[in-house]
């Protein structure tokens, strides 16, 4: 499995995904990056925080560790969706491997993340980089009056337009496989580039 083949992939399948979720493809670069700014310095966590933020990092990691493989992740339902995510000047989030029945399912667990996150490689390998839970605004809310948290950590929430193109969603990143010097849960990661995939687009 290569960047490349990816990046073709990607350009077949992201109108098939936006009309999945039932949005306009006309929304996908209206939002700015900014939405996706958290704070720029880790912040010091207490003994609690610490030992939450722990758990749900093993959580994810056992759940995840056998897509390290993208075949398998592709086997399972998740597909390079948006191409490789990447910010003005906080890093980039990299491939968004997606698995929308998840997405639509209107649920939460640890053990199932909606989104596998990859790094391209330069030698066209993908480097898995951690899981993403994401679920639509409208089905969340409609259950529940606070923003939906997993293992003790609050989920951001992106407004529409976006980006992606989606309708209102929360979405929880956890770095699970690759650090990030901004903290585990934070949008953005640093250390993570789409170079690699641009390059191979090219």
């Amino acid at each position: 499995m290569t960047v490349k083949r990816f990046a073709r992939q990607f350009r077949f399948s992201t109108i098939g995904a936006l009309l999945l979720i039932g949005c306009s493809p006309s929304l996908a670069l209206a939002q700015g990056d900014h939405m996706h700014a958290s704070t720029m310095s880790r912040q010091e966590l207490t003994p609690d925080q610490k030992a939450k933020a722990g758990a749900l990092i093993k959580a994810v990691r056992e759940s995840t560790e056998r897509f390290h493989d993208p075949n398998v992740a592709e086997g399972e339902g998740y597909f390079l969706k948006f191409g490789c995510v990447s910010g003005s000047d906080a890093g980039a989030m990299g491939l968004h491997f997606v698995n929308f029945p998840l997405v639509l399912d209107g649920e939460l667990d640890v053990t199932h993340p909606e989104i596998v996150l990859y790094e391209p490689l330069p030698n066209g390998k993908l480097r898995m980089t951690g899981a993403d839970y994401l679920i639509l605004a409208a089905a969340w809310d409609e259950k529940h009056s606070d923003p939906p948290q997993l293992m003790g950590q609050l989920f951001h929430l992106f407004e529409s337009p976006n980006r992606f193109g989606l309708p209102p969603f929360y979405t929880l990143h956890v770095w699970a496989w690759k650090e990030n010097p901004y903290g585990s849960f934070v949008n953005w990661n640093p250390s993570v580039s789409c170079d690699a995939f641009v390059d191979q687009d090219r």
